[in-house]
């Protein structure tokens, strides 16, 4: 449940009633906007049976929330939040690209591409050094070497860095090097490891599992934030339909719908839904049109030698072709 306070509200009037919540054994949500204080109420909210807290000094009224994730609710928090990453920022008025390759394979591959990246207007350098993969017998990653690869691309070009960590032990490595954690697609749902990034505090970006509803997607934000950890950034990177043009379906209309629930900001990973590089340029514009607050690219020095994903992964031209095509649908939305 969320308690809306009176515009005039004074902050000993939100302190009793803050208060009063917590003499119940539950916690407290405080979003404060311009004008009007919301106080989130997380807990059994059978506990303020007879406490009489609607007539409370200050209280306009109590509006029940009936969605199970609450931290990460619109109700609770509507204004949409700005999330701190490194050297920049992501959230409205923003457009954050997060670009390089899917597997860091070797030092000279992921330094050059940090420098076309950036030199193409990335803010951040995605590289995985722990790879989730279908196959046992496919590239895994060079994991603490690659990571290390990563600090010294941030080191020399400003870039912030990105990593997906896969396990405790993954995480526990990443946290000495990167800006970012990613949770994949695979583990979205992987509630220990969720748990544990967010008692981490490191910022996260969350995608969307491969077939998850959207209320799955949110409530597996919702083990991060629970554990004090507010800075998430959704992903969506298409989910699992019976179509197989794609190798998975961009849900586009995810954008708008998390917009509706969610405070959090959102990316879109066109690499990934389609699996064509072909289709990465349309549908990166696509998401800049329908609201994204950034995108995250695959780019590769040469996509036909890559370990992992070369047909989906853009040369650095390409994507510097990309950056340039994307400028006016970024002043059309109002992101810079």
């Amino acid at each position: 449940m969320i308690i809306i306070m009176k515009p005039n509200a004074s902050s000993e009037a939100v302190e009793k009633v803050t208060n009063l919540i917590q003499s119940k054994g539950l916690q407290v949500h405080l979003s404060k906007g311009d004008e009007v204080t919301i106080v989130g109420v997380v807990g059994d909210k059978t506990r303020l049976h007879g406490s009489n807290i609607e007539i409370s000094d200050g209280v306009d009224k109590i509006v029940n929330v009936t969605e199970s994730y609450k931290l990460v609710n619109k109700k609770f928090h509507p204004e949409n939040s700005v999330i701190p990453v490194g050297n920049t920022v992501i959230g409205p008025g923003t457009l954050t690209v997060m670009a390089g390759p899917c597997a860091i394979e070797n030092h000279d591959q992921l330094l050059s591409s940090a420098y076309a990246v950036k030199k193409s207007g990335a803010t951040f350098l995605r590289g995985g050094a722990y790879k989730p993969r279908t196959s046992p017998y496919s590239f895994q990653g060079l994991e603490e070497e690659g990571l290390k690869y990563m600090k010294e691309a941030r080191e020399a070009t400003g870039l912030n860095i990105i990593c997906e960590v896969t396990s405790l032990r993954a995480m526990e490595t990443a946290v000495k090097y990167v800006d970012m954690l990613q949770i994949g697609a695979r583990n979205m749902q992987n509630f220990e490891l969720l748990k544990e990034v967010g008692k981490s505090g490191i910022p996260v970006l969350l995608k969307r599992g491969l077939a998850a509803t959207i209320d799955e997607w949110l409530n597996a934000a919702e083990y991060i934030i629970s554990e004090g950890n507010p800075n998430i950034v959704l992903c969506e990177r298409g989910i699992r339909t019976y179509e197989t043009a794609t190798r998975n379906t961009l849900d586009i209309s995810a954008i708008p719908v998390i917009r509706t629930k969610s405070h959090l900001p959102i990316l879109v990973d066109p690499s990934h839904a389609t699996g064509v590089r072909a289709y990465v340029e349309p549908l990166s514009k696509a998401a800049v049109a329908v609201g994204a607050d950034g995108l995250m690219i695959e780019v590769h020095p040469c996509p036909s030698c890559a370990l992992s994903d070369g047909p989906q992964s853009l040369t650095f031209e390409q994507f510097d072709t990309l950056m340039k095509d994307l400028k006016p649908y970024m002043d059309l939305a109002g992101r810079k």
